[in-house]
């Protein structure tokens, strides 16, 4: 059983795929990546199943797509009924660990990890359970990530990724050490780039002189924007401002300073796997939850179906692997069947929604033949939202907000909807089959807001009197570094030196 190879899966959080030279930058300092990449598999249409960080999470870790498993938004409980990777991984034989952030909603903070090395750091209880009648005032992404955008020394979020560096680095050499002869899956995962877009002095000066590139698309205006970007816009307070270029490109250059501190911490994962001897047995998996639109449109988040929100970079590298490229379409959802085939396990229970990454490689590379599929079903937006990849062609279905169609080979931008157009009628009837076919969107949206009334309620009533807290390690009267809800998240990721 121990000849079976280790796995140490790298996560990071809003991390574009296009920012990455192996995905075709020229700027973006980021050696160690660069070097898993040109030494292992680069999958070169990745995209996440849902451009939000806790369901994108629960569906990558479930291998099924949000909806299947009620991931609806970021205060969706995840339930500790449906089997993990880590459950997987475990009763295969593995050692199971996570350093860093997962976002689990709910009681249950292991799902399948025997160690939990460091708090988390979002709230775990249902603080920010959306409500598609009333939204109210947001506190999250307003202009100012873009106006103070620039250089920090010591942020939270530089606290917690420094975090979950040692104690991932303490672990590897805490299991060389130790007399467990089970081979391991270890999680690492990372809050970085994710906005604010603040980076420190060292990591910003490796830009000085370079040429921070704008978006392709800059700020539009509103009747410019599909209905679903007109309200993210709104909803982040965003629409019809114009940034100036100085703003936008210290953004760019900070982000891109966020990546290349990410990268420096990653090397320092991999050192203690050399360190160890580990990394001859070691399959390393490196990725996003989702993208993020570094202002193309004007917009600067993710919560949208365009490349730059929905694309990530996907790599495989170390033990057994073959460096190439492949250009078949993948997902997150393909990372549970990965693991399982590394380790041996035939899954039980209800099919998985993705494949083996493995069984793409080693075969030519031919043109893609899949299909990706993606939902957006959290907050600013009246219903369901529902994406499918085929070949070079995109399709956006909304019963509210109408259709969109993006041929990329030939419009890469995503700037004309070819839902009217004569030609591609009968792909657009070929789509919205394919949508009915998958989804069910009546009864979807009946589950989502019947799941956001029952949470607003247990919410408010744990509100009152003496809290508990589902978060991982900590007390109701801890009091720690980590963000757990106590204040906006604007006032908390703001706060740096």
């Amino acid at each position: 059983m121990t000849d079976r190879p280790n796995i140490l899966f790298i996560q990071v959080d809003q991390l574009t795929a296009g920012a990455l030279r192996s995905y075709g930058d020229k700027i973006c300092h980021a050696p160690t990546l660069d070097a898993l990449a040109e030494n292992g598999v680069v999958f070169e249409n990745a995209y996440c199943n849902f451009p939000l960080c806790a369901p994108s999470r629960f569906s990558m870790a479930t291998g099924q797509l949000a909806s299947k498993v009620g991931a609806y938004d970021n205060a969706a409980e995840f339930s500790a009924e449906i089997p993990t990777y880590a459950h997987y991984l475990r009763a295969a034989g593995y050692q199971t660990a996570l350093s860093g952030k997962m976002h689990f909603i709910g009681p249950d903070q292991f799902h399948g990890f025997e160690k939990r090395l460091t708090a988390d750091l979002y709230p775990a209880d249902f603080a920010w359970v959306p409500n598609w009648g009333n939204e109210g005032k947001r506190d999250t992404n307003d202009p100012r990530a873009v106006r103070i955008a620039g250089i920090c020394e010591r942020s939270v979020q530089i606290d917690y990724d420094e975090e979950v560096t040692f104690k991932a680095v303490q672990h590897i050499f805490d299991m060389a050490r130790s007399g467990d002869e089970r081979p391991f899956f270890l999680q690492v995962s990372y809050t970085h780039p994710h906005e604010p877009y603040l980076c420190r002095k060292e990591f910003w000066d490796l830009y000085d002189g370079k040429d921070i590139p704008m978006p392709h698309v800059g700020a539009l205006p509103e009747q410019e924007h599909d209905p679903h970007s007109a309200r993210l816009l709104k909803d982040f307070g965003m629409l019809g401002i114009q940034f100036s270029d100085e703003d936008i490109q210290r953004a760019i250059r900070a982000y891109y300073g966020s990546i290349s501190f990410i990268d420096s911490l990653v090397a320092r994962v991999l050192d203690a796997l050399r360190a160890t001897g580990a990394d001859k047995n070691t399959v390393i998996l490196f990725t996003s939850d989702h993208g993020e639109m570094l202002g193309e449109r004007g917009m600067w988040f993710k919560k949208h179906f365009f490349e730059k929100s929905l694309r990530i970079p996907l790599i495989m590298s170390g033990h057994g692997i073959t460096p190439q490229r492949v250009q078949e379409l993948t997902s997150l959802v393909d990372l549970v069947p990965t693991f399982n085939a590394i380790a041996g396990v035939e899954e039980e229970g209800e099919p998985l929604e993705g494949v083996d990454l493995a069984t793409l490689t080693d075969r030519g590379d031919p043109e893609p033949a899949r299909a990706v599929y993606a939902e957006y079903l959290a907050e600013a937006t009246p219903v369901p939202i529902f994406m499918i990849r085929r070949g070079p062609y995109k399709f956006i279905s909304s019963s509210h907000d109408g259709e969109l169609l993006f041929d990329l080979g030939n419009d890469p931008n995503e700037r004309v909807n070819l839902v009217a157009d004569a030609d591609h009628q009968e792909m657009v009837s070929r789509f919205r089959q394919e949508v009915a076919e998958k989804w069910n969107e009546e009864d979807l949206t009946r589950d989502i807001l019947l799941s956001q009334k029952r949470r607003a309620i247990v919410r408010d009533a744990m509100s009152k009197g003496e809290k508990q807290r589902w978060n991982h390690g900590e007390s109701s009267k801890d009091q720690v570094i980590w963000y757990r809800g106590e204040q906006g998240y604007n006032e908390w990721a703001f706060d740096y030196i």
